[in-house]
């Protein structure tokens, strides 16, 4: 049985939800409360996953690309999807660096042609 995820804010006005009920499957106990809600609950079962392997490569980015079968662009991208999902950071794109547009250029993932224009090279 898939468990549903509680939405994390009002589908009415957008303010955050408060967690005031639980209750056991087994034997159908309930408790009411204000309770602290999990953030990361409310992420998608392959988000929540991206962060298990995450943190069991202990951050290394390079090993969840191998991990994961895909370039380092797209695994850097989904970690900053979660990252803002999260909160923990803004959906404002970052100045991109000269040695991540050469590494992506070394790679074969630009051509010359648009590591100059990310650059912004003449």
């Amino acid at each position: 049985m898939t468990a549903n995820h509680a939405p994390r804010s009002c589908p009415v006005c957008g303010e955050l939800l408060h967690l005031t009920r639980l209750s056991c499957q087994g034997c159908g106990t309930e408790l009411s409360g204000d309770f602290e809600s999990c953030e990361f609950c409310a992420l998608s079962a392959a988000d929540r996953q991206l962060l298990k392997l995450f943190l069991g490569s202990r951050g290394n980015l390079k090993a969840m690309e191998r991990q994961l079968g895909v370039s380092y662009p797209t695994v850097r991208a989904r970690v900053d999807s979660v990252l803002v999902r999260l909160g923990v950071e803004s959906r404002e794109p970052q100045p991109e660096s000269q040695l991540s547009v050469l590494q992506a250029l070394a790679r074969g993932e630009v051509d010359l042609e648009q590591a100059q224009a990310r650059l912004g090279a003449p």
